[in-house]
Formats: C-alpha cells, sequence, structure tokens
C-alpha cells in the first residue's frame, strides 16, 4: 500500500514558475515508478510525466517538454514537478501517481494522490 500526499500548488502569472510536491509513504514506496497526472476543469485526466523508481529515466507528455521537469529524491520519499513557462492551459488539479509498472504509471497508475491545484493567469 502506498499514500501519495501532495503539495506546492498554487496561482502563479503566465510564464512564471512553480513546483509541485509529492510525499510517498508505505513500507516499499521507493521501488516505485512515479508521475504526475492532471486534470484541467471539464476535461479528462491527462498524463504529465513519470520518473523511474532509480531517478534515471523520465517520460513527458509533449504539452511540457522542454518546461517541466520531474525529478525525485528516494531518501525523502519524495517526488517533484518543477514547471517553468508556464501557460494558462497549465491550469488543472496535478495529482502525484505510483505504480510498479514503468508502463502503467503513465497510463493507469494504481496509486493516485488527492491533487493540488495550479492556477496561471494571464
Amino acid at each position: 500500500q502506498v499514500q501519495l500526499m501532495e503539495s506546492g500548488g498554487g496561482l502563479v502569472q503566465a510564464g512564471g514558475s512553480l513546483s509541485v510536491s509529492c510525499t510517498a509513504s508505505g513500507r516499499t514506496s521507493t521501488t516505485y515508478h512515479m508521475g504526475w497526472f492532471r486534470q484541467a476543469l471539464g476535461k479528462e485526466r491527462e498524463f504529465v510525466a513519470a520518473i523511474n523508481w532509480s531517478g534515471t529515466l523520465a517520460n513527458y507528455a509533449d504539452s511540457v517538454k522542454g518546461r517541466f521537469a520531474i525529478s525525485r529524491d528516494n531518501a525523502r520519499s519524495e517526488v517533484y514537478l518543477q514547471m517553468n513557462s508556464l501557460k494558462p492551459e497549465d491550469t488543472a488539479v496535478y495529482y502525484c501517481v505510483a505504480d510498479r509498472g514503468w508502463n502503467a504509471v503513465s497510463t493507469t497508475p494504481y496509486y493516485w494522490g488527492q491533487g493540488t491545484q495550479v492556477t496561471v493567469s494571464s
């Protein structure tokens, strides 16, 4: 069992930067691949970024490639999403996710956090 708790969302102007964090708890949480999804109002949830358990491999949605960076600190059981050059269309609730499968963490992750709101004003 893995529990995920996001933090760090907020309001930022377009072109600005924001970082969100996720703390994972559970006996083997550091062996899970981790990632981020987001859901804008009235839209379906979509994949944003994923990182493998060791932090050596990352995957990004085309819409955020070059602007967002995912990282993790297994000593702290935390995963981070640094968001730069933010656009109003990045406004969404951002969810931390975890799964033992690399393909699954970016498609159908098993564990989800409660989400944190990120709002980008124009």
